[in-house]
């Protein structure tokens, strides 16, 4: 799909939704938020370092994954993006996106983790296989008691809990692992409650409908699709404070807001429509920003690892921090919106996962 074309009939809009407990396992090919990932390949998972926040070195939580199959392309039949982030909330400053990290993973229709035919929902309701999933994938593969991503580390005392890190091996002591640890080397299915994973929803999606109004022709006025004039404008003279200004640096600080301002009318404009959107899904196409600032040039995103130039795939819009439970009196995870970039190839990894680039734009200090 042609970029202009995305950007005006192609937006698909993600919202959150209840779900039955057994819906959301790999084997449904859904997307999701919050829980534990539902890993696509059963091999080749992210690293504990990898998947460690750049700024604290702390373990990542998972925060969603969007299930987005390629039309077409054999190798990506089953694809699906994962993002993860840091749930230290120093570590979110102004327009830093080290605290994020984002996996791909594809497979083709015959692969060696799935049936070839469609998932069967009903299937999906035994328990007994949910919660070993949990705990270890099909491959063999175990997972971490708190977080459900690769567990490399095991519990010295009993050897069948498996964590990521110290950190969450701590985490799932305290939380009651040490009462029901034992020596004969069996420890219960029944996952603790840590409080750290994020709360879980379904996304499900549906296309963006613009209701913008038409001029007598029929045609979408242009100046619909313009931004408003700035406030700037029919402001009063500050008196002597202007006066000490040079008149260049005023022109630019003008400029500058008044482009700050459109992007932003621009933002909440088109997401009044459906305010409680939280993924808008455009491969290919272009983010709809909050702010003029932290806007990546093409340069800025690294190629992938095939040397393919990564493109937009979708943003995490920041609708999805009110369903997430996060804000606190004095700080909380935050952003205004986060763009994931990924492989314009979706190059074939066999059945790892490839790290992918997402940036992540805060609101300007004037629209806070």
């Amino acid at each position: 799909m042609a970029k202009n074309e995305c950007d005006q009939i192609g937006v698909e809009l993600g919202f959150v939704e209840e779900f039955e407990s057994f819906s959301l396992r790999s084997k449904q090919f859904h997307s999701k938020v919050g829980g534990r990932p539902a890993w696509l390949s059963q091999l080749g998972l992210p690293s504990p370092s990898e998947l460690s926040c750049q700024k604290c070195g702390q373990p990542s939580a998972f925060l969603l994954q969007v299930y987005a199959p390629i039309p077409g392309q054999a190798r990506s039949f089953h694809r699906t993006c994962f993002v993860f982030c840091c749930k230290n909330t120093a570590c979110y400053s102004h327009n830093d996106s080290r605290c994020f990290k984002v996996y791909r993973s594809q497979l083709p229709r015959k692969n060696d983790f799935y049936s070839y035919d469609p998932p069967v929902e009903e299937e999906a309701a035994d328990i007994h296989s949910t919660d070993s999933e949990i705990l270890q994938l099909g491959s063999g593969v175990k997972l971490c008691r708190v977080c459900g991503c690769l567990g490399p580390k095991s519990c010295s005392r009993c050897h069948s809990a498996n964590y990521c890190s110290r950190e969450h091996q701590t985490i799932d002591w305290k939380a009651g692992h040490k009462k029901e640890c034992s020596k004969n080397g069996e420890v219960g299915v029944s996952l603790l409650d840590h409080k750290f994973l994020f709360l879980e929803y379904e996304v499900v999606t549906e296309p963006e409908e613009l209701q913008l109004e038409a001029d007598g022709d029929g045609q979408i006025e242009e100046e619909q699709l313009k931004e408003m004039q700035t406030y700037l404008e029919s402001k009063p003279p500050a008196g002597d404070v202007l006066d000490s200004v040079d008149e260049r640096d005023l022109e630019a600080m003008a400029e500058h807001e008044s482009k700050e301002s459109k992007v932003f009318e621009k933002f909440k404009r088109r997401t009044a429509i459906e305010p409680e959107q939280v993924l808008r899904y455009c491969r290919m196409g272009h983010p709809l920003w909050v702010s003029d600032e932290n806007v990546p040039k093409e340069t800025d995103i690294p190629n992938c690892l095939c040397g393919a130039k990564r493109l937009f795939e979708f943003q995490i819009m920041p609708q999805l921090l009110n369903y997430l439970k996060v804000d606190s009196p004095e700080a909380s995870i935050d952003w205004g919106t986060l763009a994931v970039y990924t492989c314009a190839d979706s190059c074939d990894q066999g059945n790892k996962y490839t790290a992918e680039f997402i940036v992540k734009q805060d609101y300007c200090a004037d629209h806070i």
